[in-house]
């Protein structure tokens, strides 16, 4: 295409060949519709691409299980296109996280009835504990531990006794009668400290057992009478802050494994075929919306770009549609450059004002800026 060129308005008359005699007339024709453009107007070239497009790639790799579309459908936002064989797992995490989620939401007040139960039930737990620490007479075990404690020392004197006689035996033959008496004496000190430490951690543990039960019990009481309490409020923000962010990741780690459609649209391409491997590298489905096109422009130069501002109108003719001639505004003038061939060069993003049943993604397009 040529830029900042005048393009006169030509007609093409129907000349009417005058002769003597034998000479034919001419058949008129009829001259196609061209585009004015005035000196003041900017002339650049761009390509059409759809409102909206996606290029679609899985996040996890495997073996295409199942491809559900093809070229030309139509699908709606949130369709699944293609299934690997190993999303399985995958689903059936989401499938549960949903339901937790979904139970949360959906069984309010049966959550709440079974929490008044549970708190009843802790009470009844709680007033048996709390009974049967009242039955304990304490004082008596605490009495016999204090006992038990003093045989410990006792116990553990005569021990040391039992060991400093052995080791004034120890170096004789083992059979020395002496020698033989003293380990025996010995290990039997040492049998008896051992009986009665088991014997006062029994009567430790006849305190401690039911005093722990009882401690247990409140707490549990305590925690089934708040978890009460805080569901007259409604859901558990924090129980059901926690099944979102399960169901959150669990609808992100199913997503690496199938492709859904971002928004409502026509599957302009699919890559893949079942039983084949893919993964992140390779495009699986390319998908657009065709209802309403953009042009970016490929050759607008830093002397241009300063005549061009958002709002502007501009005309477009598809190379291919010479006659067809579309309408337009400039959404955006962008501020990056490129460089080719020495040239400075600016993208400028048009909205596309009408459609055509012709128009395809990724047709060159002429635009002329009016700037006057």
């Amino acid at each position: 295409m040529k830029k900042n060129i005048l393009i006169f308005t030509t007609l093409t008359l129907a000349l009417i060949l005058s002769a003597c005699g034998s000479q034919p007339t001419a058949e008129p024709t009829t001259a196609q519709p061209v585009t004015v453009v005035s000196s003041n107007d900017v002339i650049a070239e761009g390509r059409l691409r759809p409102v909206r497009a996606a290029s679609l790639f899985f996040q996890a790799r495997g073996v295409v299980e199942q491809v559900f579309v093809k070229a030309g459908d139509a699908v709606s936002e949130g369709d699944v296109l293609v299934r690997l064989a190993n999303a399985g797992a995958a689903e059936a995490q989401l499938v549960a996280a949903q339901n937790a989620y979904d139970a949360l939401l959906r069984n309010e007040s049966g959550d709440r009835a079974r929490l008044w139960q549970a708190y009843m039930d802790a009470q009844v737990v709680r007033a048996q504990a709390e009974q049967r620490w009242d039955d304990l007479n304490v004082d008596n075990i605490e009495d016999r531990i204090e006992d038990l404690a003093a045989d410990v020392e006792d116990a553990r004197e005569d021990l040391k006794d039992a060991q400093d006689e052995f080791d004034r035996y120890k170096d004789l033959d083992a059979n020395n009668s002496r020698r033989k008496s003293a380990e025996d004496k010995l290990e039997k000190a040492q049998k008896d400290l051992n009986k009665i430490i088991r014997t006062l951690e029994e009567e430790v543990r006849k305190r401690d057992t039911v005093k722990a039960a009882y401690d247990a019990a409140l707490a549990a009481e305590a925690e089934a009478k708040y978890q009460y309490e805080i569901s007259l409020d409604g859901p558990n923000a924090d129980q059901l802050a926690l099944a979102k962010a399960n169901l959150d990741a669990a609808q992100v780690a199913f997503s690496a494994y199938v492709i859904t459609a971002p928004f409502d649209g026509i599957v302009a391409d699919v890559h893949v075929r079942a039983g084949e491997q893919a993964g992140p590298e390779s495009r699986a489905v390319s998908i657009a919306d065709f209802s309403s096109w953009v042009v970016e422009t490929t050759d607008v130069t830093e002397l241009e770009v300063v005549q061009l501002n958002a709002g502007q109108t501009v005309t477009i003719v598809p190379d291919a549609l010479s006659e067809l001639e579309l309408s337009g505004v400039v959404t955006e003038v962008g501020n990056a450059f490129t460089q080719s061939g020495g040239d400075i060069l600016y993208t400028v993003r048009i909205r596309v004002n009408e459609t055509d049943a012709r128009l395809k993604w990724g047709m060159t397009v002429e635009v002329i800026f009016r700037t006057s």
